[in-house]
């Protein structure tokens, strides 16, 4: 059963950088698509970016596509999520999931619909926090 864990977050000044990990641990770390979350409480949870097994295919909300790189080291079972230019809006507590594959990003406006078109993904992680502030 394969675990993950994020780590790498904290609190940065608008404009700084960050660089999330999402490290796993178990089995069967290289079979899976790993996909990057936010939340926060107002805007609900968001996609934000997923890559593919062998890391030759990623896909990025339109929200975050030209501040975010997300990549990964199987060797290392980790995938990294590159935050450049922060803004105070990227604050959230962000998670990273598992899945077989990455689907089309897009924003589900209604928190209820969420699982709808994410319900594949699993083994969640508990989440870092990041907080964009000066």
């Amino acid at each position: 059963q394969l675990q993950l864990e994020e780590s790498g977050g904290g609190m940065v000044q608008p404009g700084g950088s960050l660089r999330l990990s999402c490290t796993g641990s178990g089995d069967g770390f290289s079979s899976y698509a790993i996909g990057w979350f936010r939340q926060d409480p107002e805007k609900g949870r968001e996609a934000i970016a997923c890559i593919s097994r062998n890391g030759g295919r990623t896909n990025y909300a339109d929200s975050v596509k030209a501040r975010f790189t997300i990549s990964r080291d199987n060797s290392k079972r980790t995938v990294y999520l590159q935050i450049n230019n922060l803004k105070p809006e990227d604050t959230a507590a962000y998670y990273c999931a598992k899945d077989l594959s990455c689907p089309t990003l897009k924003r589900i406006e209604h928190p209820g619909d969420f699982h709808l078109y994410y319900g594949t993904f699993g083994s969640w992680g508990q989440g870092i926090q990041v907080t964009v502030s000066s």
